[in-house]
């Protein structure tokens, strides 16, 4: 979907690369290709050089080119063969030899970030086959260039804070969660099968999401889903029964163009147990004062500190096992993320995932998880689809 160029990131990453005296970066991973030029690409192998003057440089496979000048922030655009007569290597080979020319022919061949720690990253549209670095990619830059940097820290700096634009997509990417998620609590059955209700909120969102409101070209959802003592930290959705008067926990992210959700929502087809319905009021008090602390200034470690010691009180020292906060934004889990020893300050303009969760020995349990946007005074949650799923 073509947006106008974010200008205020731009803006932010350039002001790095100055303080870092970077010429450029080059960037492969789909998200950081997506946050500089808000090109997603479809089988990752394109390339992004991004200068600290001047328009960037996006290459890609050539069948991608027209669709990529639509998209493409940057003017300058430039495709490699996906297929070359003769030229047996892999397309990506052919993208680090152009991109090497690339900055030859604009001089920003001097002191260069790439992703030397990338350590994850989104999916390309095609989603099942994700591509990786080789060794020769990084060996062609540190020839190539004066000086090599590693770029994922400084724009893992500069992603933290999002932009009104990025605000804004999350927004539409929370707004077909809660869509899917509705459309899962009418339809509902005891005796479905686990994957039957993932199916159905995937199918609903891929479905709904794809020209939503004229402004989301491709919307997908991406499922883990658990019912009564299928509930567990973490497993793969099964062929289980969902359990009447138990709660059918779905993990649900959503990705509309590029920009993610990371929640956990719940359903119950009947009305919840005596203990379900303890423990849900356990921990809604835990999230809600989790939540209640975050703001712009206070500390990003709180948030982890408070619910684990929340847990502790109601019973359940320990858990839960998995981390309770982290940043969402081009991919769903990325930096800032809450440790109760750690250092570090919320920030307006952060997103992030906050997602107490207790679990029961044998099975069963819940999670509670929503996007806050934080503000000067607090956050704003931003998926409209409640946490008391009780009707």
């Amino acid at each position: 979907m073509a947006y106008e160029i974010d200008q205020e990131k731009w803006k932010r990453v350039r002001q790095i690369m100055e303080r870092h005296d970077l010429d450029a970066f080059v960037v492969r991973a789909p998200d950081n290709v997506l946050y500089l030029t808000n090109y997603w690409t479809m089988k990752g192998y394109d390339l992004a050089i991004f200068p600290r003057e001047g328009d960037p440089t996006l290459l890609v496979i050539e069948p991608q080119f027209r669709e990529a000048q639509q998209t493409a922030w940057n003017k300058d655009v430039r495709f490699f063969p996906f297929y070359h007569s003769k030229d047996p290597r892999p397309p990506m080979i052919r993208a680090v030899e152009m991109a090497v020319e690339v900055l030859r022919e604009r001089k920003l061949n001097g002191r260069v970030g790439i992703e030397l720690s990338q350590t994850s990253q989104i999916c390309d549209r095609m989603v099942g086959e994700p591509t990786v670095y080789w060794q020769g990619f990084f060996d062609a830059f540190r020839a190539a260039c004066c000086e090599i940097v590693d770029a994922a820290p400084l724009l893992s700096e500069a992603r933290m804070i999002k932009t009104p634009q990025e605000i804004e997509r999350m927004r539409l990417a929370n707004e077909l969660a809660a869509i899917g998620m509705e459309h899962a609590r009418e339809n509902i059955k005891p005796g479905m099968k686990e994957s039957e209700v993932a199916a159905m909120i995937e199918g609903h969102i891929h479905a709904v999401g794809i020209g939503y409101k004229g402004k989301v070209e491709m919307a997908r959802a991406f499922t883990l889903v658990w019912s009564g003592k299928g509930i567990a930290t973490f497993t793969a959705t099964s062929h289980r029964p969902v359990i009447e008067n138990e709660p059918t926990l779905v993990e649900i992210w959503v990705c509309a163009d590029g920009y993610w959700t990371d929640l956990t929502k719940n359903l119950c087809p009947g009305e919840l147990t005596p203990q379900y319905n303890r423990l849900l009021d356990q921990l809604l008090k835990i999230f809600a004062d989790a939540v209640g602390c975050v703001r712009n200034g206070a500390p990003l470690g709180e948030i982890d500190r408070i619910i684990r010691d929340g847990i502790d009180a109601a019973g359940y020292p320990g858990q839960p096992s998995h981390p309770v906060a982290h940043g969402v934004g081009a991919r769903a889990h990325e930096a800032p993320y809450s440790h109760r020893i750690a250092s570090g300050d919320m920030r307006s303009g952060m997103v992030l995932a906050i997602e107490p969760g207790i679990y029961w020995e044998g099975g069963g349990g819940l999670r509670l998880e929503d996007n806050f946007l934080v503000t000067e005074h607090g956050c704003e949650k931003l998926c409209s689809y409640p946490d008391d799923f009780r009707r």
